[in-house]
């Protein structure tokens, strides 16, 4: 193994710590939060119309499929903004589902 000097060619770089774009990152976070809450909801909807057992079990599959792969990348700094708006959006797709199934008692 070739060991570099650390003050040539690749000597590594400082960290950047750029200030944290919040503007930037809450309308990401707004606009994912509203697709993902519309989408998780169309389809509550759709597979409770089979079966309400069948949405649920769906919905909760697929956040327990997904979750470790977003726990993982929840520090990259883009990807931090549409996971956080991921989280938010498939709260309020399940709290829609929970009222419009709550209302058709």
């Amino acid at each position: 193994m070739v060991d570099h000097p650390t003050n040539g060619a690749y000597r590594p770089y400082p960290p950047a710590q750029d200030p944290t774009p919040w503007a930037a990152g809450l309308t990401v976070t707004v606009m994912v939060a509203l697709l993902a809450a519309v989408a998780v909801y169309a389809f509550g909807i759709a597979l409770a119309q089979v079966h309400p057992l069948l949405a649920v079990a769906v919905n909760l599959v697929a956040a327990g499929g997904a979750a470790p792969t977003a726990w993982r990348a929840r520090f990259t700094p883009v990807t931090r903004w549409v996971l956080l708006g991921c989280g938010v959006g498939v709260v309020l797709g399940w709290l829609a589902l929970v009222v419009e199934g709550l209302s058709a008692l």
